[in-house]
């Protein structure tokens, strides 16, 4: 893992430009936060691609539907609370149930807004939108995972949710590594405790990982990337391998990744499933470490957990 951090949103930004300049049916349709969300480049390259529909979320939810209709490739760009929560209505009955392939780019996720407040953290939008029909969600873990997963999104058919972080988060991967929709990757393997984590908390389970591997415990550990459609063989592949499974997020414990793991692994009983994240609370306005640690989003909380399990 390197030193160097990036937002994840500043690799939207980037990616989006590449494929508007490729792909002439790419547009954004931005609600008026272009420069949090990393539009600005993409509207100067590209103005004819390009729409601000103002701070008019649901509408732009409407516009991209209707361009989607006429073949367009529509990037709707906002905060992840408004863009899952505030637009939700308007998602489920004029994106996913024509299942348009409307793509919604929200920066902003989880806590990562931090000094914001709990008003701009928005800890429910994945488990929100994995429960609309035809919906694929998606949360990049650092910035050239944003990157891959934008482009894989762009030709993906169908709705899209992408939830990027406003924090610089320790980049991972390289230009190199390549994503699969719906295909968790594997960064460790292992036979004692299994690690399944998504978007900024990858890099704080990564580092959990190493020291328990210092302590003499083999982990497997997956990022996925995808909510949904979840990787179901890489679940049942820490059933069957050690049955102990903790998951991490950033995002509330009820109804994210823990929960989505939880449903594929209580079918198949003999496993047990720890998660954690946000513990069902609004954040408030504080440094976004200090809110992960109120979370026990840890890499030490996480060490604990993995040594409980194996008692």
């Amino acid at each position: 893992m390197s030193k160097t951090k990036k937002a994840t949103r500043d690799g939207f930004g980037e990616e989006i430009v590449k494929l508007g300049k490729e792909n002439k049916n790419i547009y954004v349709v931005d609600a008026d936060i272009g420069k949090s969300c990393k539009t600005v480049g993409f509207r100067e390259a590209l103005p004819e691609q390009y729409l601000n529909v103002g701070i008019a979320e649901q509408n732009a939810a409407g516009v991209a539907a209707g361009l989607a209709t006429c073949g367009k490739i529509p990037f709707v760009v906002t905060y992840a609370v408004f863009g899952s929560l505030r637009m939700c209505e308007m998602i489920r009955q004029e994106i996913c149930y024509p299942d348009l392939s409307v793509k919604i780019a929200c920066s902003h996720g989880g806590v990562t807004p931090a000094n914001d407040g709990a008003s701009h953290q928005s800890i429910e939008d994945m488990g929100v939108l994995r429960t609309i029909p035809n919906m694929t969600v998606l949360m990049p873990a650092d910035y050239y995972a944003a990157k891959k997963l934008v482009a894989a999104a762009a030709e993906y058919d169908g709705p899209v949710y992408l939830r990027f972080t406003r924090d610089a988060i320790p980049v991972i991967y390289d230009e190199n590594t390549e994503f699969e929709i719906g295909k968790a990757l594997k960064l460790k393997d292992g036979k004692d405790v299994s690690i399944i984590a998504n978007g900024d908390t990858v890099s704080i389970a990564l580092k959990a990982a190493e020291e328990l591997e210092k302590k003499g415990v083999s982990v497997k550990l997956f990022d996925m990337h995808t909510i949904k459609p979840l990787d179901v063989d890489a679940v049942m592949e820490c059933v069957t391998d050690n049955g102990k499974i903790i998951t991490v997020e950033d995002h509330n414990i009820m109804n994210g990744l823990g929960s989505a793991v939880s449903e594929v692994a209580a079918e198949q009983g003999n496993t047990t499933v720890k998660r954690i994240g946000v513990q069902d609370q609004f954040g408030q306005s504080a440094p976004y470490e200090r809110l992960l640690e109120m979370n026990g989003i840890t890499v030490e909380n996480i060490v604990k957990t993995a040594e409980e399990l194996l008692k």
